[in-house]
């Protein structure tokens, strides 16, 4: 009975919504008699004030929590990446924005997922009418988080914020001695040596000896544009920020050998350029964007009446999974897959 009430409650709202996407259509009729286009594809978001100082200039405060994926999307269809750079695209088209804060508390993820944002936020930087974006480094800011901190014009982290950890890590697992105990013998049929390359199927001696070279130069071209990404970024920080920023020192390069530090150890290496917390983060923005008293607004993803019965398209699978909440979210590495990631022991 319940179910079925419950049912019915939906049904009724889903009725409702319709009529109201139908009317909105109606009233987006020009004199002409012909609709409006229908909305670009891609995150859509609607602005919420999360301090409202009576002011006409805004600082937009984009939030990175996590791992840092494109290969989880949201309720929308939207992944990490998208949602991001589609937030940067509204803060440069909005004049009122002056300056982004970008929240990071993310112990990084997949290569190719970091880079893309450190792009975007790159971009958003860069020209003639780019506006400076400066991190708030919350708990944990390591590896990929520190990625996509590193083109960031200011960087404040807490003391205790845990960062750096600058490095590549690749994993895989090979479980051909398991299969031999149980007397599983695989069959792999391929076109080079090197086609099979870290499958856990082959024994050890059927492991080509250039195989783990070819892996590793993989990982240190990698490694290279992690430092580059680091150098570059806070080099060009430190031009723009003069003797108020903080720069790299002479030997920051033997520290990034994927180990964690401190905040405060951080601004000594020139890492980080400030110690602080988020309101600290907002008196930077307001000083490097010559404003006072902005608004503090954030950008929340909207969802049409296409997105809302997506919701009840899913398959039967998808309904019936259980998550257990651990109080955090473990990473789902894939094999062979790359990341910059901080992995702590749990032992």
């Amino acid at each position: 009975m319940v179910f079925a009430i419950i049912l019915m409650v939906l049904l009724f709202l889903s009725v409702i919504a319709i009529f109201a996407l139908i009317g909105s259509r109606a009233l987006n009729l020009s004199n002409n008699f012909t609709p409006d286009m229908d909305h670009e594809a891609g995150p859509q978001f609607q602005e919420a004030t999360l301090k409202d100082n009576d002011a006409s200039e805004k600082i937009v405060v984009i939030s990175v929590d996590g791992i840092i994926t494109s290969h989880q999307p949201d309720q929308a269809g939207n992944n990490m990446v998208d949602a991001i750079r589609a937030e940067l695209d509204k803060a440069k088209k909005d004049k009122n924005v002056k300056a982004v804060i970008l929240k990071v508390d993310s112990p990084g993820g997949e290569v190719m997922a970091s880079d893309e944002i450190y792009r975007a936020i790159k971009k958003f930087e860069d020209g003639p009418n780019g506006k400076p974006v400066i991190c708030s480094m919350g708990s944990l800011a390591a590896s990929g988080g520190y990625y996509i901190s590193s083109p960031c014009r200011w960087i404040v982290a807490n003391q205790l914020t845990i960062t750096a950890s600058i490095g590549v890590i690749m994993e895989s697992i090979n479980y051909r001695g398991l299969m031999d105990k149980i007397g599983v013998e695989p069959y792999v049929f391929k076109s080079g040596k090197y086609k099979d390359m870290l499958s856990g199927m082959r024994s050890t001696n059927e492991i080509p000896p250039g195989e783990q070279a070819l892996v590793q130069g993989l990982i240190d071209e990698t490694y290279a544009q992690f430092k580059h990404v680091v150098a570059d970024g806070r080099d060009a920080a430190h031009k723009k920020n003069r003797d108020e920023g903080q720069p790299l020192a002479a030997d920051w390069a033997n520290y990034a050998d994927g180990r964690v530090v401190s905040g405060t150890e951080a601004l000594k290496l020139g890492l980080v350029d400030q110690l602080g917390d988020f309101d600290d983060a907002v008196k930077s923005a307001e000083k490097i964007a010559d404003i006072q008293d902005a608004n503090l607004v954030e950008y929340q993803e909207t969802y049409d009446i296409s997105q809302f019965f997506h919701l009840f398209g899913q398959s039967a699978e998808a309904r019936s999974q259980v998550k257990l909440d651990l109080g955090f979210d473990a990473p789902k590495l894939e094999a062979g897959q790359l990341y910059f990631l901080y992995l702590p022991t749990t032992d």
